[in-house]
């Protein structure tokens, strides 16, 4: 065991928790204690190395400061449930009241607690997942999103977890627990942003989404921390016949991070739609690990992945797609794209199809390539100075999976900030943004 999973266990011993997560707790903790910690020749984590956590050691259990985070910390303005978490801990003076079927692990009731530990660690293999058996062991709070059968949440759900600085670095554990039941809908926001001033700390987050039969769920997931945040994080889905689950994911990198999706098709007729862009820039490291399981016929995937790479920052893609034998009339489809702009920016991608059906339609591919010289020139001859042109051309990469995130609040705060982070924009680039 290592000195981090050793670290990892006393602060669980430190937590309270309710009696009725006891089980799961201490099925976490074996599994965490028994696993290898990995190395370079571990193959999920070949180009990702821990160190950074190994050498922070956070020894302590993050505070809620509920008047450090408002000065620098925007949330998304939108006609939603908000729900606040600071460095882990739950801030009702900045939340919403919770409309029926959400609430809080530690303020569910005993139908609610039921249904929690019917789903709770069940969707995710932690024998495969390393961090969601530390989840596990960490399970002390978490926010229940159910929706009942035929029901359709009145307004999405806007989980804000908020990260501020500490003397010494700490941990927050973030736990989400969805379960559609047949013929539901809802919209959920996973919001991760950190204070300007944040300088350490480690956040584990994993979420789990049980989705019926006929049932939708419209996901996001935006990673905008701080790039001394450390983050390990995964969202795992279950999809019974006929479900559909749409996913959208935006990531900047740090020191370390690494965000998993594993998606099972468990019924016939599911359907997932997920795309993902991550801008890791300077010297940030950014993972994204997919894993889509079809188990049985007639189920649909497609996943469109993009990425900017610049400075000399390291980013990670690992598609895999697992066809079982039974999965006849599978389609599904993976595409990542990525665009260096730097000669120093480093992608290691790596598309998988693992194909065991031999009625399917299936495609992946992956491409390479950095911005185009004589479109710069064009643009710079244009009037555009050289850095609005990068800019220009970097949205233009990503601009379409921008323009299909169907939440306009969501496109209307993301634009400013890429504009920002691709080299403060000039109005041409602003405009061509919203175009």
């Amino acid at each position: 065991m290592s000195d981090f999973q050793q670290l990892a266990l006393e602060l669980a011993q430190q937590q309270q928790s309710p009696a009725w997560l006891d089980a799961l707790r201490r099925q976490g903790a074996d599994s965490w204690s028994a696993a290898s910690w990995p190395t370079r020749k571990t193959e999920l984590w070949k180009y990702t190395p821990l160190t950074p956590l190994a050498n922070d050691a956070p020894a302590r259990w993050g505070l809620v400061d509920s008047a450090d985070w408002q000065d620098s910390v925007e949330p998304i303005e939108l006609d939603a449930t908000r729900l606040v978490f600071v460095n882990g801990v739950f801030d009702a003076t900045h939340s919403d009241p919770l409309p029926t079927g959400v609430v809080r692990f530690a303020s569910a009731d005993e139908q609610q607690q039921a249904l929690i530990q019917q789903h709770l660690g069940k969707v995710v293999d932690s024998q495969r997942h390393l961090f969601a058996a530390l989840s596990n062991a960490w399970a002390a709070d978490g926010v229940l999103v159910h929706v009942g059968r035929g029901q359709k949440l009145t307004k999405p759900v806007y989980i804000l977890n908020v990260s501020t600085p500490s003397a010494e670095p700490a941990v927050a554990s973030q736990r989400v627990l969805v379960v559609l039941e047949d013929n539901s809908q809802a919209e959920l926001i996973e919001h991760y942003v950190s204070s300007d001033a944040s300088q350490n700390g480690f956040v584990n987050s994993l979420t789990e989404v049980v989705v019926g039969a006929n049932a939708q769920v419209q996901h996001y997931r935006l990673n905008l921390e701080q790039e001394d945040l450390l983050h390990v994080g995964g969202v795992h889905v279950d999809l019974q016949r006929d479900a559909r689950f749409h996913g959208f994911t935006l990531a900047q990198g740090s020191r370390l991070k690494r965000i998993d999706y594993q998606v099972n098709h468990r019924g016939e007729g599911a359907h997932l739609e997920l795309d993902g862009v991550y801008l890791p820039r300077n010297r940030q490291l950014i993972d994204y690990h997919t894993n889509i399981e079809h188990c049985v016929p007639h189920c649909t995937s497609n996943e469109v992945f993009r990425g900017i790479v610049g400075d000399s920052a390291k980013a990670v893609f690992n598609g895999r797609i697992h066809i079982h034998p039974k999965a006849q009339k599978t389609l599904a489809e993976l595409s990542n794209k990525n665009l260096l702009t730097s000669p120093n920016a480093e992608i290691d991608t790596k598309p998988e199809l693992e194909i065991y059906a031999d009625d399917v339609r299936c495609a992946h591919g992956a491409t390479i390539a950095q911005l185009d010289e004589t479109s710069l020139y064009y643009l710079q001859s244009r009037g555009v100075s050289e850095a609005d042109a990068r800019t220009m051309l970097s949205f233009g990469f990503i601009n379409e999976l921008l323009n299909e995130v169907p939440e306009q609040a969501i496109q209307d705060y993301l634009r400013p900030r890429l504009a920002t982070l691709f080299g403060q924009g000039s109005e041409q680039v602003g405009q061509l943004a919203y175009e």
